[in-house]
């Protein structure tokens, strides 16, 4: 079964200018990220790069890289996927794998396996990843998302508080963590088009303005999110100038 990887690639970043276009090892740092994914994906896949400007269409044409040009002035990555479907014409029950522009170390079987656990479910609308968390520090950060499961591997709730609480284990083992172990979430989602085309519509949760988390206006609205779990956590995206250089030398090595 086939399906499409969508790579959203905006030129403006407060924190790292032009960073799509960014050197890695000799190439911009959003073909660097297609690159990636190609390898893992089935024959007749296929992967779009959705853009804002025509300095990273360019840049793609250059390296066989197929893209879209798609407006400047989406207010989230959700608006410019959706304008990237109608772009490409998918069909409605087709599914689309979300994989950021600035994640030239994400496992590209990764994205197989988010894809290929939403087209094993027809009656769900959206998916995406977690691991498991094994540091103390980790699961205390607020800027790493944790999730909570049910049986079925829907999520339950995202939050960037320390979830689950161990109410009993942390009151004797204050440095100790949940067991089972926490889940950190990864930002890589799966979405039916139909779906994908509805979400950016939908009016925002009050959920999703405390935590400041995307994804839980679909829940909000009825829209499960199913989870894969893999045990291997995803190498460091690139939102800083000393993320880009950490993935440079791990290119460089």
């Amino acid at each position: 079964m086939t399906f499409t990887v969508l790579i959203p690639a905006r030129l403006a970043s407060t924190r790292l200018p032009n960073k799509p276009l960014a050197d890695i090892a000799g190439l911009p740092m959003v073909v660097r990220v297609a690159q990636r994914i190609r390898q893992g994906l089935p024959a007749k896949s296929r992967i779009v790069v959705a853009a804002d400007s025509a300095s990273i269409i360019q840049a793609c044409s250059q390296h066989g890289v197929d893209a879209v040009l798609t407006r400047a002035d989406h207010p989230s990555g959700s608006d410019r996927l959706a304008e990237a479907c109608a772009l490409l014409g998918l069909d409605e029950g087709e599914v689309v794998v979300n994989v950021q522009g600035d994640e030239p170390l994400m496992d590209p079987e990764l994205v197989s396996q988010v894809a290929n656990l939403l087209m094993a479910h027809p009656s769900a609308d959206m998916s995406t990843a977690a691991h498991p968390i094994h540091e103390l520090a980790e699961f205390l950060n607020p800027n790493v998302v944790k999730v909570v499961l049910d049986a079925n591997h829907r999520a339950l709730y995202f939050s960037r508080a320390p979830i689950p609480w161990w109410r009993d284990g942390f009151a004797k083992a204050p440095h100790a963590l949940p067991s089972p172990s926490p889940l950190r979430h990864i930002g890589i989602y799966g979405y039916r088009v139909s779906f994908l085309r509805r979400f950016p519509q939908l009016p925002p949760s009050p959920l999703e303005t405390t935590e400041a988390l995307e994804q839980l206006r679909a829940m909000w609205h009825g829209h499960p999110i199913l989870v894969h779990v893999t045990q291997l956590a995803p190498g460091p995206g690139v939102d800083t100038p000393e993320d880009l250089e950490r993935v440079r030398r791990v290119f460089a090595s």
